[in-house]
Order: C-alpha cells, then sequence, then structure tokens
C-alpha cells in the first residue's frame, strides 16, 4: 500500500502528527517553566530604549508614535500585542514577558510545522524544535520584548506554508508575511529572498519544456508582493506624521547611512557568517552535519529498498536563498550587529542538521543530545569574546546588577543627582521600566571610557552620584586574533570602546567608590562625591 505523501512535497513521507492546536499549549507551558525565573525582572537595554515606551505611549494615548523616546519608524504591532496584554493584566514585567513566552511558542509551533513539512519526520520535528528553544539566543530572545520575535514567529509560520506549495498555501503565506513586516519591517527580507529564487530557476529552468510548476510563477510572485503593501502603508502614515520616513535621522545614520562602506559591509559579512555557523556554539551542530555528509545515507527501518529521505533540493535552494539574503541585508543595515536579527535563520539551520544526523547517523540522538550540552553550556557561560549580554543569560546578569546599584541609591541618596550613561538614564528616570518608583534626575554622558569620564569631570551639572556600569562585554582572556588586531576596527566600525573601572572612575573624578558588584564579567557600581548640590537644579534630566 503506498505512504501517505505531503502535497506538493513528492518523495518526503508523512507520519501521523499531533493537531497543532494540541501542541502550542504545551509548547507555552514549557517555555513558560524554563523561564520564570526570569519574568519578574525589569526591562533591558533596547527594551527599556524604545519598545517598551513605544508600547507604553500606545497604552496610555492611543498613538502609535511614540512620545516618550525617538520614532524609529519600526511597525506597530508589538505595541499593539503588548498593550492588549497590558489591559488584561496591568502594565507589569512579567505580564510583558509571559505575553512574549506566548509569541515563542508560537515560532516553535512554526518551527515543529515546518519541519513536519518537508521531512514528514516527528522526531525530526521534535528534536528541532527542543534544540531551538535552548538556542542560547532564541531562549534570551524568548521573554524579552523585541519586534524581532515577533517577526520570526510570523516569518516561520509563513514559510511553513510556503514549502507547503500550493494556491491557499501561498494566500496564507502572503497573509503571515505581512503579518510579520508589520512587526519588524526588516522581515521583508524573506519574501524578497523567495521572489529572487523562484526568479533565478524560472530562468535555469527557461528551455526546460517539460517543467511546470502548480501554481504559474507570476501569481507565486504576486503572493510575495503582497507584504510590501501594508509596510509602505505604515511608511506613508509614519511620514505624515512625523515628517520622516524611515524613523528620525539619528537612527537612520547609525543603523543605514553610515554602515554603507565597503570594508565595514565586508568585516560585517564576515561576522554574519560566523553568527549561523559558529556564534554561541552553533559550530557543534554544524560540524556535526558536515562530518555526516561523508557518510552514505541509511534506509528506512524495514524499509530496505528506500533511504531516509533528505529536505528537497528546492526547500534547500529556498533555505539558502534566505539565509543569504538575510546576511547581506544585516550586513549593509544596523549599526549594531545584533543576532536576535538573524532569529529565523537559525531553526532552519539547525533543521537542515538534524534531518542530515538521521539521514546519515545511525546514533544521531547522540549528536543531538551533544548539541543540547552545547547550547547550554552556552546559555549559562560567557564565551571567549564579544557578544552582546541579550544573547544568553548574561542579560539577567546585567539587570540585576543594575537593580541593586539602583537600590543602593534609592537607600542611601535618594535626592541626588546621579552621572550614568544610558540605559541607566532611562531606568533611573522612567518608573515604568521597573527600578524606580519616582524619577530620579540624572546627567547623562554617552559611555564610562576615559574620554567620556574626562568630559564629566569638567561639567557644571552638581551630581553627587555616579552609577557606573560595564556597557561592553570585554572578555579577561580574548583570543589574541579577537584581540588588538581587532579591536581598531571594532572601534571605527562597531562603535568599541573600554570602560574605565570604578576605582579609576572614582579618583578622576575625586569620589568614593560606595558599592560595587561582578557577575561574570558584567559589573555595576555605586560612587559618591562629597560635593554641594543646587536644590534648583536638582531636577536635571537627560535628553
Amino acid at each position: 500500500m503506498p505512504k501517505t505523501r505531503r502535497p506538493g512535497l513528492p518523495g518526503v513521507r508523512r507520519d501521523r502528527p499531533v493537531p497543532l492546536w494540541m501542541l502550542l499549549p504545551l509548547f507555552f507551558v514549557g517555555v513558560y517553566l524554563s523561564h520564570v525565573t526570569l519574568l519578574r525582572l525589569p526591562y533591558f537595554w533596547d527594551e527599556a530604549g524604545y519598545y517598551i515606551p513605544a508600547a507604553w505611549d500606545f497604552f496610555r494615548t492611543g498613538s502609535l508614535i511614540p512620545s516618550t523616546t525617538l520614532s524609529n519608524a519600526h511597525p506597530p504591532l508589538p505595541s499593539l500585542y503588548l498593550a492588549l496584554w497590558w489591559k488584561l493584566g496591568g502594565m507589569v514585567p512579567s505580564v510583558t514577558r509571559t505575553a512574549m513566552c506566548l509569541v515563542a511558542a508560537i515560532a516553535l509551533l512554526g518551527v515543529y510545522r515546518i519541519s513536519l513539512v518537508l521531512t514528514g519526520r516527528i522526531e525530526v520535528a521534535a528534536v528541532t524544535v527542543v534544540l531551538t528553544a535552548i538556542y542560547p539566543v532564541w531562549f534570551a530572545q524568548s521573554t524579552l520584548a523585541h519586534a524581532d520575535l515577533f517577526a520570526a514567529a510570523a516569518t516561520l509560520w509563513a514559510l511553513s506554508y510556503y514549502f507547503a506549495g500550493g494556491l491557499g498555501n501561498f494566500i496564507a503565506a502572503a497573509l503571515l508575511f505581512s503579518v510579520a513586516v508589520l512587526a519588524k519591517e526588516t522581515a521583508i527580507a524573506v519574501p524578497f529572498a523567495l521572489a529572487m529564487y523562484e526568479l533565478a530557476i524560472a530562468w535555469i529552468n527557461s528551455g526546460n519544456k517539460g517543467g511546470s510548476r502548480e501554481t504559474p510563477l507570476p501569481t507565486q510572485l504576486l503572493f510575495l508582493a503582497v507584504p510590501v503593501l501594508p509596510l509602505a502603508a505604515w511608511y506613508a502614515w509614519h511620514w505624515h506624521k512625523t515628517g520622516f520616513i524611515f524613523g528620525n535621522p539619528e537612527f537612520l545614520r547609525y543603523n543605514a547611512t553610515a554602515t554603507l562602506t565597503p570594508p565595514r559591509i565586508l568585516i560585517a559579512l564576515g561576522i554574519r557568517i560566523l553568527d549561523v555557523t559558529a556564534y554561541m556554539n552553533m559550530f557543534v551542530p554544524v560540524l556535526c552535519m558536515f562530518a555526516a555528509m561523508i557518510l552514505p545515507a541509511l534506509p528506512e527501518a524495514g524499509e530496505s529498498a528506500e533511504l531516509r529521505p533528505r529536505v528537497p533540493f528546492t526547500a534547500q535552494g529556498r533555505i539558502y536563498a534566505i539565509i543569504a539574503v538575510n546576511l547581506l541585508l544585516f550586513s549593509l543595515l544596523g549599526g549594531a550587529l545584533l543576532n536576535r536579527y538573524l532569529l529565523p535563520l537559525y531553526p532552519l539551520m539547525l533543521l537542515l542538521c538534524v534531518n542530515t544526523w538521521r539521514r546519515r547517523v545511525r546514533y544521531w540522538p547522540a549528536l543531538a543530545a551533544l548539541t543540547a550540552v552545547a547550547f547550554f553550556t552556552g546559555l549559562i557561560r560567557n564565551p571567549p569574546y564579544r557578544f552582546a549580554p541579550e544573547d544568553n543569560l548574561a542579560y539577567a546578569d546585567v539587570i540585576r546588577l543594575h537593580q541593586q546599584a539602583i537600590a543602593r541609591i534609592v537607600h542611601q541618596f535618594p535626592h541626588s543627582t546621579v552621572l550614568t550613561a544610558w540605559p541607566g538614564s532611562d531606568e533611573l528616570t522612567k518608573p515604568e521600566l521597573g527600578y524606580v518608583r519616582q524619577p530620579i534626575p540624572v546627567v547623562r554622558i554617552e559611555n564610562f571610557s576615559l574620554d567620556e569620564i574626562q568630559k564629566a569631570a569638567h561639567l557644571t551639572d552638581p551630581y553627587t552620584v555616579a552609577f557606573p556600569f560595564s556597557t561592553k562585554y570585554d572578555p579577561p582572556n580574548l583570543p589574541f586574533l579577537l584581540g588588538p588586531r581587532s579591536e581598531a576596527w571594532e572601534t571605527k566600525f562597531f562603535d568599541f570602546h573600554h570602560d574605565l573601572p570604578p576605582e579609576a572612575i572614582a579618583h578622576l573624578l575625586d569620589g568614593q567608590v560606595i558599592w560595587e558588584a561582578d557577575r561574570k564579567g558584567q559589573w555595576a557600581a555605586v560612587l559618591h562625591f562629597e560635593r554641594p548640590q543646587l536644590a534648583s537644579l536638582t531636577g536635571h534630566r537627560a535628553n
């Protein structure tokens, strides 16, 4: 009796899967419980800098254009979603992070569906989901209120329909890609990559008269172009309201115009390739995949005439196109090379790895276990190179350090004006971020490098307390090739600097270190200065 086939993917056997609606609660509980100790943490870095203020402004005023922070022209879907949850449960971090757990669960369900569509094997889908969920970057982003997780969830679901093929699935994919771009504008890269791939394949096969498509190419391209419409409408409305299409001029300069130099693009592209093949121990599954490709394909159990299937070549080509376009896009754009921008790529890479293991290695679950150990290690231990704290549990260390420092300031110096840098300046002045109950006036500097501290020594603003902290992770034992040799271009192209230690800052500013603490290379401190403070100026606030 012939095996059941998945429509649009000949050669892929389909197991009888559990209905997806039954899996979503299971996925949500798994994500929620694995993050339960993180749910009450106040907001961190770009959450505090943009996404939470933007959603807070919409929640209070109904305006899609934020007023308490500069508009970056990001589409409004995350603000709408968070405001709905705050309406139901209150504007507290635990509600926000629970809401993000649900988005993460929906995204993982999309990973599961893609895996079933492309391989037909429940075990491949299950392992891919688990490895995605514990990959350090994905795990950390699963409770952080960034737009990237929203876009990844919608994009992965769109791909699960697109890979299945057929007119109805293309319609669903077009709608989901539209949701993705309304969460984060850069999600347009995925339908663009697919359109370029379909055009390239059509050109290559133009002389093959025997080939045919279930859905005509013009129709397919039309569906892939649909997400441009809501994105263009958003930008038109944003321009009408603010006079800027792509956000405020400084945001545009930092993330676009200042990044378009050939040396920086080449360096960024090299880093981006490492990001999807080696970063945070991703090299473990990738190297295992390449090693497995040396071995011959294994037969299915009890079906000696049938080899274990690969991910279809057409789907592989589309995945490679998606990865290539995203790597190029985020080498051209983005002042900071944040790995959350690549969030949809990690499960696609892991799917290719897992299916290759199953196809060619008899005891492939051992490779999955090895990868899980590597990912868990990357989650709790910092790597021997510079990275963004939001890429593993280091972000929780930073938040807890800032909580302790601010609590010390509130308790010992409640009426002080504090010298600090962003995001500490926002944490002290915006109670909605969860660090203070009442705003504390600040004097803001850019960072805690020698140049900035020397400038602070000559400021006329009357500050009596300083709140310095590590703004860059600087590993103590940096490999030689990643150390002094790379520091010059990191400083030139990626805003790298060395933060002075608290004792040096206190010496230069003629102050005293009242408190300091360190967590795995991240640090924070509270300094006090014996100087008068004019009452009339204690309301000075950061811009």
